[in-house]
């Protein structure tokens, strides 16, 4: 069924100053738009609105409208995660809810190579001999041969994965329903959530790239990071909270792990003063491992595309589960 587009109305949670926003000028000229980061931008427009375009932290301005939608159609999220989008209200709702889910896995799958390279040749110690001038050989590691255990195979996992396997690394998948990586052969091993324990203690870098649902929440906490090999990485490029960070930092004073690759915290900013900052066998990124210079482009780009099929009545791409919370 064709959308008709006189009248449309899009109502658009977001920074007006964003220049990824540039990008809405390929929408049909006749669409009412609206643009700014308050419900007051939005409070006439919204009774109107058949299409809502929002960040993934968006849930008090999106709830503050919500009863003011009369005939809306469909929900676009900008960002991957929806955690900080989703309520109840929206979750029991029939409308579609669809995000970037995709658009940033190369990068990030580049990152978690890039965090294992860093640990695999230890990086941190070039650097400090390099700055001390100090020449003192050291034996390095390959990555080929090793296990790279991804608790979450989506988007994510798959990128890394196919970004390890040229380093000769074996991938352990582990996702809700394996039955989605049947035939996949990047994976030498798949795992269901029962099966969490065996991922850990079979990995040397376990990626976590899970959303963050109930379920998930402290998912890897102190128990499950016993179980990891002394010499295994971490490397958190989903939510914060799915691993206990106190846990997570006992792990690492201790040396029970070897280190952690974190782009992702409980809180951030990460506050000044925090543990993450002092040891030496972290590698930080403040949230940006996908902050390319079109990051934002892309986004757009994709949503963009997937408004055409809206239009053509073509099946949307990236339609999240509300109910599982991705």
């Amino acid at each position: 069924m064709l959308v008709e587009m006189n009248e449309l109305t899009i109502v658009v949670i977001a920074n007006p100053a964003d220049r990824s926003l540039a990008h809405l000028e390929r929408l049909p000229d006749s669409a009412r738009i609206t643009v700014g980061l308050t419900a007051e931008t939005h409070w006439d427009a919204a009774a109107e609105a058949d299409l809502v375009v929002c960040s993934g932290t968006s849930r008090a301005v999106l709830q503050q409208l919500w009863p003011r939608f009369r005939r809306l159609k469909w929900i676009h999220a900008m960002a991957a995660g929806l955690d900080g989008l989703l309520f109840p209200e929206l979750a029991d709702s029939d409308i579609p809810l669809t995000c970037s889910r995709g658009v940033f896995a190369r990068s990030l799958g580049e990152f978690a190579v890039a965090g294992m390279l860093f640990f695999a040749k230890d990086l941190r110690r070039l650097v400090r001999q390099q700055g001390a001038g100090l020449w003192d050989p050291f034996d390095i590691e390959e990555l080929n041969g090793q296990v790279l255990g991804i608790a979450g195979y989506g988007s994510i996992g798959r990128a890394a994965a196919e970004r390890a396997r040229p380093f000769g690394m074996k991938i352990h998948a582990l996702r809700r329903n394996p039955g989605r990586s049947q035939g996949d052969g990047l994976v030498d091993r798949q795992f269901g959530p029962e099966h969490l324990d065996e991922l850990l203690s079979t990995s040397d870098y376990l990626l976590v790239a899970s959303p963050l649902t109930p379920e998930t929440r402290g998912m890897i906490g102190g128990r499950e990071l016993g179980l990891m090999k002394p010499s295994a990485v971490l490397v958190n490029l989903g939510r914060g909270p799915v691993v206990d960070e106190a846990a997570l930092i006992d792990a690492l004073k201790s040396r029970r792990i070897r280190g952690a690759v974190l782009d992702v915290f409980d809180q951030e900013p990460l506050p000044a003063g925090h543990a993450f900052y002092e040891l030496d066998n972290v590698l930080l990124s403040p949230h940006s491992a996908d902050h390319t210079g079109t990051w934002m482009d892309d986004a757009m780009s994709f949503f963009i595309g997937n408004f055409e099929r809206w239009m053509a009545g073509q099946p949307l791409l990236a339609v999240a589960d509300k109910k599982a919370g991705y």
